[in-house]
């Protein structure tokens, strides 16, 4: 494997055929936004009359859909970094893209980078429309907030590596249960919709397993004014997950497409 290849010097040329292919259905790509509005609106805003103020460390309240949304907009970017991850199952085993690919200049290691730029992307694009929607509300706390982009940029780096990477170890389209079978319940217990002083001691270093959970922490800290040096933890977390994914998805694809 050549340093060039591994950098991904050739993996944007599978990107721009990616953004080629979408550029007349960006619907299929922005559907996507809409599960994490619902539920912004049904449980940030909906449940959150209910809820009222959500104490932070320190004493702070704030409202529960101000400390509901970053949550979501870290799922956001983690369900479209995912959701486009899985489509190199298809393009592997059914519409076999990649062995056209390949005779071409581009390698095994360039189609890696190039599909989890690409997953990457369209979780960035999740995270735009969310974030719109939410400083619309005004739900946006502080001027962190603004930081959250590029945050999310890093959760779908991490998503995607690791997406791209579980793929290439699917065997059927019913392998795809399990994505949802990890995918959900990560969801819905990464202290997403409440404190992670909710669960008791042990579960707690449990859930701070979690990527979703430094996802979430991230955002949310980013996006309430209280970035401390926790975040770098955040941060590294889930940078050390997606190259991680990255050389996994590098090496499993190679020897899938030159077995």
């Amino acid at each position: 494997m050549t340093t060039a290849a591994f950098a991904g010097s050739r993996g944007r040329l599978l990107f721009e055929r990616n953004l080629m292919v979408y550029r007349r259905s960006w619907m299929v790509i922005f559907s996507g936004v809409f599960e994490p509005l619902f539920y912004l609106f049904s449980m940030g805003i909906g449940l959150g009359h209910f809820v009222g103020k959500v104490p932070l460390p320190g004493g702070r309240l704030v409202d529960y859909a101000s400390f509901v949304a970053p949550a979501l907009l870290a799922s956001a970017a983690m369900n479209g970094a995912i959701y486009d991850a899985t489509n190199v199952f298809w393009k592997l085993k059914y519409m076999k893209t990649y062995d056209a690919v390949l005779s071409t200049p581009i390698e095994p290691a360039d189609v890696a980078v190039g599909e989890t730029a690409w997953a990457l992307f369209r979780g960035f694009l999740y995270a735009i429309s969310f974030m719109a929607v939410a400083g619309a509300l005004g739900l946006i706390e502080s001027a962190w907030g603004l930081l959250a982009l590029p945050g999310a940029v890093v959760i779908g780096f991490a998503f995607a590596g690791v997406g791209v990477a579980a793929t290439t170890f699917m065997r059927t389209w019913q392998d795809f249960e399990l994505i949802g079978l990890v995918q959900l319940p990560m969801f819905l217990f990464s202290a997403t919709f409440f404190p992670i002083t909710t669960y008791p001691s042990a579960i707690q270093w449990v859930v701070r397993l979690s990527p979703l959970y430094h996802a979430v922490q991230l955002l949310r800290a980013l996006n309430l004014g209280t970035v401390g040096w926790a975040q770098l933890v955040n941060v590294g977390y889930l940078l050390v997950l997606g190259a991680c994914g990255l050389f996994v998805a590098q090496r499993r694809i190679g020897k899938l497409l030159l077995k």
